[in-house]
């Protein structure tokens, strides 16, 4: 008979596990929609433990929905093509060749790496675009950016068509215009409006910093869109922040229940912040 001395790690872990039920309970059958991007997306091993976050996220019940960006590798390959890319306001200028390599690099090649590290993990995931059964209906921006959209419309009921197909959707942000034209979505945004449509328990903004911070540069841990307009106004929250706690006042407006920005450096970030006290990030909604 095979014996073996009661090891501290697999104790801590069973106890983990048991008081995760509560999460867990109050998670089941909630719809959390994670915007996928930064470290998660810099190695096969940081996008197999996000894979397994997710399908471990989904077999307790939850139901994940997927968007990513994709921005470094658009860039290799724009530089590979030689096709010169500005930005203006943190948005790509995007002409016709320029938005070609954007749909060929995130529905073709992102978009099904990400499909088959669910995949692998045991999770049915499938790939989509925000063009795919009228997902996504964009109107274009200002003229200068080119073929770039903000979403005007979402139709999300191919999404619950996968949740009761016990499928995780995993999205690329291109829509489509009203004339049928592709169009490049800044990837926040199309994660905050697709939040919205499904009206979804929680919003996942997974970044490379450890959240919103406080003019002393400590992470605030849980704030409301009130605060949020104050940290704005008076310069607390700047630069790349600025367009993030924007995605998260938009979705909060919309009907998703809460958000985060979220450390996506943090090991099992999601999980940390789903299913434990302690959290990975700053969590904003309204006062309850």
């Amino acid at each position: 008979m095979r014996q073996q001395d009661m090891n501290r790690d697999w104790i801590a872990t069973a106890a983990t596990l048991s008081q995760a039920l509560p999460y867990m309970q109050r998670y089941a059958g909630a719809t959390v929609v994670i915007k996928l991007g930064g470290h998660a997306m810099g190695s096969e091993e940081a996008m197999e433990e996000f894979a397994r976050d997710v399908v471990l996220m989904q077999q307790v019940g939850v139901n994940p929905v997927i968007v990513h960006g994709g921005g470094p590798m658009i860039n290799q390959m724009l530089d590979k093509l030689a096709i010169k890319s500005d930005f203006v306001d943190g948005k790509r200028v995007t002409d016709t060749a320029t938005v070609e390599v954007v749909e060929m690099v995130l529905s073709g090649k992102v978009n099904k790496w990400i499909v088959q590290a669910i995949n692998r993990q045991g999770g049915r995931a499938v790939g989509l675009s925000g063009k795919d059964a009228s997902l996504m209906t964009c109107d274009q921006d200002a003229p200068e950016l080119g073929l770039v959209g903000t979403p005007a419309h979402v139709d999300p009921s191919i999404l619950r068509t996968l949740f009761d197909a016990n499928t995780i959707p995993v999205i690329a942000p291109l829509g489509a215009g009203r004339n049928g034209e592709t169009l490049n979505v800044n990837g926040d945004t199309a994660a905050g409006a697709i939040a919205a449509a499904l009206t979804a328990d929680r919003l996942l903004l997974l970044t490379d910093v450890s959240g919103v911070k406080d003019k002393d540069g400590n992470v605030v841990t849980e704030m409301t869109p009130d605060q949020i307009a104050v940290m704005t106004a008076d310069g607390t929250i700047a630069g790349g922040m600025i367009p993030k706690t924007r995605t998260a006042l938009d979705a909060i407006a919309g009907g998703v229940r809460a958000v985060v920005i979220l450390d996506g450096r943090a090991p099992n970030a999601c999980l940390l912040e789903l299913f434990t006290d302690h959290g990975a990030g700053s969590l904003i909604r309204t006062p309850r």
